[in-house]
């Protein structure tokens, strides 16, 4: 059976990407960060999909990027709020986490090579996502390239990597469709930057705002609004 690495975060989008990797046959190997988050309730949700989905192996590798900052989401800054609108922006927000997705494929790359395995999965959105630089398509490649360059394993000519973004040119709400086709239940998964004190999803933050996007385009109740607990790291 081929073997993969799954970036996985607990997430609509990283959790469909495993679903989908899971379809087309890979042995998935999931990896999940406790990089100092504050939204420290998405771990929770990253054991659950990965028990869900068979994960062969379920590796969470913990660094503090608070020690770093620079993010909303590891530092003291706020997370922006909207009232009402669509959740679009035209510029990089403060929740952008430096670097981040550098890192994780890092960490990726050195485990697929200890593991045989040739191909990284990346739950990346080109369409509805809140403008990090790192899910472009051009990074991707760029990564991809170097990864080919950098790998004891790709220089001998064993292995090729490949990084795979099956959601990179999909909407929300036909992401949302891709894993209620595969049964997948999103309750399991958590979006919200900054959980409410009574550990609930804010609504109000840019990932709430593209879940509730998602959810209504695809013609889909959000389960997770029907019962959610969550918490934020202390």
């Amino acid at each position: 059976m081929k073997k993969a690495v799954i970036l996985l975060s607990g997430g609509i989008d990283s959790s469909t990407t495993f679903a989908i990797a899971r379809s087309e046959g890979y042995e998935c190997y999931a990896l999940t960060f406790d990089y100092g988050q504050r939204h420290y309730r998405e771990l929770e949700s990253a054991r659950r999909v990965a028990d869900a989905l068979d994960a062969r192996r379920h590796l969470v590798i913990g660094f503090d990027l608070r020690e770093i900052g620079g993010s909303a989401l590891t530092g003291e800054l706020d997370v922006p709020k909207q009232d009402a609108g669509d959740a679009t922006r035209s510029s990089i927000p403060v929740t952008y986490v430096p670097a981040r997705n550098t890192i994780f494929l890092s960490f990726a790359l050195s485990w697929a090579e200890v593991l045989g395995a040739g191909d990284i999965f990346i739950g990346a959105n080109a369409v509805d996502y809140s403008g990090y630089p790192d899910c472009r398509p051009e990074y991707l490649k760029a990564f991809e390239e170097m990864a080919n360059l950098a790998t004891r394993v790709s220089v001998e000519g064993t292995t090729r990597f490949r990084v795979l973004a099956p959601l990179l040119h999909m909407t929300k709400g036909e992401i949302i469709r891709r894993g209620a086709e595969l049964g997948f239940d999103y309750a399991l998964t958590w979006s919200c930057y900054d959980p409410t004190p009574e550990g609930r999803p804010c609504l109000r933050c840019d990932s709430c705002r593209f879940r509730e996007k998602g959810f209504s385009e695809a013609g889909v109740e959000d389960p997770l609004l029907l019962g959610a607990a969550g918490e934020t790291r202390p």
